[in-house]
């Protein structure tokens, strides 16, 4: 009982007058690359980021499987909110009570909301993550009780992230998923997924939810190296285009199942437009380098080809992307701060 005791009074932030500030008991989080925070080190996957240069601007400096070179948006988030510093991974064979209490992350980077998509990366669908999730639910009963797990469950901040896989890996570079549908209907069938995923997640009593859209996929590095050559790099307007559209039909649907989920509160989070901020006004930011990864090349290095003997840029601050897909640590950090004072609010 004073164990227990102890832990919640470490999940009640306060302030210097002693006055208790109100905040989520925990941080559950759910999706892709984005948002995983180590669990395909423990699945069998080319897809990891479980060897240097990841990691190397982490506390401690070393590879975590975040494909970053350091903290990903969800630890600023769980951090800014004061839960905790940062979000361990689910599969993590050594996590403790504490982090157990206070939330994890379910993410697999590689996945999407088309089960196509994993059946090429091998990494957790979003089905296999609702099963963690479940164990996870299981696991905390033993720890703090049904009636105190039920409640924290109700009352943490989930996060979900996912989609833009798909469309690189479905419809954009591989397009698998274009003799069936046009870029419309595509859209529509991901919607439809992510609904139903949302849905399962009220089911088992996550209650207040942030629903992440895509970024400007045009201004991945990769993108531009599959359309452009070297010399003539630019976003691929199209792309953007179409992600701009599926985030408002995906703003749009949020409040529909808000409406339709007794309740619930979900939000939607813009990460195009911070995103889009940084590369048309990166002086600003800081940055030097905004079409181009810090790691190796930039065009194309990313997980198992981003490695310990990859060179790379001098000074990954001044980089928005790490790797050919992946923003770097500040990067994530001003996408944070936007979503901070979007939604801090509301919540």
């Amino acid at each position: 009982m004073f164990h227990l005791c102890f832990l919640f009074l470490l999940l009640s932030p306060v302030k210097s007058n002693g006055e208790t500030i109100t905040t989520f008991p925990a941080i559950l989080i759910f999706g892709d690359s984005t948002v995983d925070t180590g669990n395909n080190n423990y699945i069998t996957t080319a897809v990891k980021a479980n060897h240097y240069p990841y990691g190397k601007d982490f506390p401690a400096h070393f590879p975590t499987g975040r494909f970053s070179n350091g903290k990903l948006t969800v630890d600023f988030l769980a951090s800014m909110l004061g839960v905790k510093e940062s979000i361990p991974p689910f599969l993590y064979p050594g996590l403790s009570t504490y982090e157990l209490v206070t939330g994890v992350s379910f993410a697999s980077a590689g996945t999407g909301y088309d089960t196509l998509t994993t059946a090429i990366t091998r990494v957790l669908p979003m089905s296999k993550q609702v099963e963690y999730f479940k164990s996870y639910s299981e696991r905390l009963k033993k720890i703090v009780g049904e009636k105190e797990a039920r409640r924290i469950i109700n009352r943490a901040l989930v996060a979900v992230s996912a989609g833009t896989n798909d469309f690189i890996f479905n419809f954009y570079d591989v397009p698998t998923r274009q003799a069936e549908f046009n870029i419309y209907n595509y859209q529509e069938f991901i919607l439809e997924r992510l609904h139903d995923f949302v849905k399962e997640l009220h089911t088992l009593g996550c209650r207040t939810m942030l629903i992440a859209g895509l970024p400007p996929i045009g201004c991945l590095p990769i993108q531009i190296t599959a359309k452009f050559k070297e010399l003539d790099r630019k976003c691929i307007s199209q792309q953007n285009v179409e992600a701009q559209a599926y985030n408002k039909r995906l703003k749009e649907l949020t409040f529909q199942i808000q409406m339709s989920l007794k309740g619930s509160r979900i939000f939607y989070v813009d990460i195009y437009k911070p995103i889009m901020d940084m590369i048309r006004s990166p002086e600003i930011h800081g940055f030097t380098e905004t079409v181009k990864g810090c790691c190796g090349t930039g065009l194309l290095e990313a997980g198992p080809i981003c490695t310990p003997l990859t060179p790379l840029c001098q000074n990954s601050s001044e980089y928005l992307f790490f790797d050919s897909i992946h923003p770097s640590e500040k990067a994530y950090r001003y996408v944070t701060e936007c979503l901070m004072k979007e939604i801090i609010d509301k919540l």
